[in-house]
């Protein structure tokens, strides 16, 4: 970064001298004329003094126009090397210079032609001010700088310039003007390449790169075929050579519970479908695929006799004297057993090593199934209809018993209704009662006459004393006891309480009767039925395996676990690098 020169007030303008342009002593300059006026004496410069010899008077020459390197480097320059410039412009004419201020001009010269810049000028007489050099100009501080040994520009020195203690005791601290950060120079290489080279340096690129792609490209397919490629291979050679070929048979049956009975009107409309609920068709799916299923049917047809022949493959076979825990796990795999709950479907397939044995084994699980499918509901129906039963079996039990004590009391006593009996009686009671009152009337008539017929006086009182006799015995009969048996007021009470225990039993029968129909009817609601939708039949040809599909699977898989395991070795990579 450059410096631009100040305003033109503050330009100077200095002859051609020794000390600063870098010319030969006593060469003027071509274009300026010799000056008529009378040479005026000058001071001695600088360099002179430093070197130690006497400055000759010199024949004053025209100045000449600084060029804009010399002028950015003395425009921005306004401290006490001003005068000291000043007196070193102004070189007589005629004077000799010695051999050590050529020498000095010469690398003067030498330092300008490098290309310095204004804040690297300033840098170096500030160095050359810390080391108390005696500095003439920024030119000749390098200069100085340089013969000391110090670089001026490097970067240590720099930093020497800035201490933490402050500046030195009995120095003044120098306010220097701040400068902007100089950006890095990208200047072009001198080295420049030509067409050929550039070309080779491409194609030996290119070449580097090709062979880089195709050493990567085999380490990649080196790794697909030893973990992908490989283990397929060997899983297509087993479905297609080694596995045994395994038969299927599909079968589906549902679930299915009794109509209701009786039901009509609103209550038909909320009534249940015929289908079950879905409990019990999960309960006969576990059922099917649990131990206890798995060792009946070992038991009943040889489940694990059959896949421990010798015509089953090494994987699939299973070990003659394996555990029930082995031989569990083997059933699972081959009975398949799925439940729709949309339909209420029971889906069921059964995988062995012949069509036969596969056939053979759905139908004893049908069977399994339906005997689990009617004991679901045994129990509920058995405890509904035996309370039931029981109840209607002990109000029968008490009608009976207030039935006989009725009958006992009838005999007993002789009296097979009391009301009846009581009724007649008190009918009697009304029409004797009826004639003795008009027995008395007709004795009061009789009575009344002055001279009455004593014959039908005492006919008369004869017929009324033996009604008033039939009355009273007649009301005895209701509340007295006569005869050892009670009076009929008592016996009319116990055939009436009698009576009354039995009607209450009958009533009570007649509920439990009920009851136990409304128990029989609930039963069959609970009652299940397994109905087969698909029926097992054995196929002809083998079902398992599918070698094609398993061989894609088989490479589906070993492509994902490459390529997680891929992944995750490059995370891992680049959170260990980073």
């Amino acid at each position: 970064m450059t410096t631009k020169p100040k305003a033109k007030k503050f330009r100077i303008r200095r002859s051609t001298s020794a000390g600063n342009s870098g010319e030969q002593p006593g060469r003027r300059a071509a274009s300026a004329p010799a000056p008529t006026a009378a040479p005026t004496p000058k001071r001695p410069t600088a360099a002179g003094v430093a070197g130690g010899e006497r400055p000759q008077p010199q024949q004053p020459q025209q100045p000449r126009q600084l060029n804009p390197m010399e002028e950015a480097a003395l425009a921005g320059h306004e401290d006490g090397f001003t005068g000291t410039f000043n007196q070193a412009a102004t070189a007589r004419e005629g004077v000799v210079e010695s051999a050590a201020e050529v020498a000095a001009e010469d690398e003067i010269a030498a330092i300008r032609q490098e290309g310095l810049t204004g804040r690297q000028l300033r840098m170096a007489r500030r160095v050359a001010q810390k080391h108390g050099l005696p500095a003439t100009s920024d030119f000749d501080a390098v200069r100085l700088l340089r013969r000391a040994g110090i670089d001026p520009f490097q970067r240590a020195t720099m930093l020497e310039l800035v201490s933490a203690d402050g500046p030195p005791a009995g120095e003044a601290f120098a306010q220097l003007p701040q400068t902007v950060p100089q950006q890095p120079q990208t200047l072009p290489s001198t080295n420049v390449m030509d067409a050929a080279a550039r070309a080779k340096s491409v194609m030996e690129i290119q070449l580097d790169i090709a062979r880089r792609r195709r050493k990567k490209m085999v380490l990649l397919l080196t790794r697909l075929a030893f973990f992908v490629l490989l283990p397929t291979l060997l899983a297509g050679y087993y479905y297609y050579a080694v596995a045994t070929p395994m038969y299927a048979t599909k079968s589906e049956f549902v679930i299915q519970q009794a109509d209701s009975q009786g039901s009509g009107g609103l209550g038909g409309l909320f009534a249940g479908t015929g289908l079950a609920s879905s409990q019990d068709s999960i309960t006969v799916q576990s059922y099917l695929t649990s131990r206890e299923a798995m060792l009946r049917l070992d038991s009943d047809v040889g489940f694990k006799n059959h896949f421990s022949a010798d015509g089953i493959d090494p994987i699939q076979r299973l070990d003659s004297e394996a555990s029930n825990e082995a031989a569990f796990k083997l059933y699972k795999r081959n009975v398949k057993i799925g439940f729709d709950p949309t339909e209420g479907i029971i889906k069921m397939e059964v995988i062995a090593a012949s069509a036969a044995q596969s056939a053979l084994y759905s139908e004893e699980l049908i069977r399994y199934a339906e005997e689990r499918v009617d004991n679901l509901t045994q129990r509920k129906r058995e405890d509904q209809m035996q309370g039931a039963r029981e109840s209607y079996e002990e109000a029968e039990a008490k009608m009976l018993a207030a039935q006989a004590e009725v009958l006992r009391l009838q005999e007993e006593m002789g009296v097979f209704d009391a009301n009846t009996e009581s009724g007649a009686i008190m009918t009697q009671i009304t029409s004797f009662e009826t004639e003795l009152l008009n027995k008395q009337l007709a004795l009061d008539q009789l009575l009344s006459n002055p001279r009455p017929n004593q014959a039908r006086v005492d006919g008369i009182k004869g017929d009324i004393s033996r009604l008033e006799a039939t009355v009273a015995e007649l009301r005895a009969k209701l509340t007295e006891n006569t005869g050892g048996s009670g009076s009929l007021a008592s016996i009319s009470g116990q055939l009436l309480i009698a009576q009354t225990n039995m009607q209450t039993r009958t009533l009570l029968m007649q509920q439990a009767l009920q009851q136990l129909e409304t128990a029989r009817i609930e039963a069959n609601k609970q009652t299940r039925y397994l109905s087969m939708g698909v029926t097992p039949v054995a196929p002809d040809d083998p079902t398992y395996p599918r070698a094609f599909e398993n061989t894609l699977l088989a490479f589906l898989i070993f492509s994902g676990i490459y390529l997680m395991a891929s992944l995750t070795a490059s995370i891992l990579r680049e959170q260990v690098s980073a």
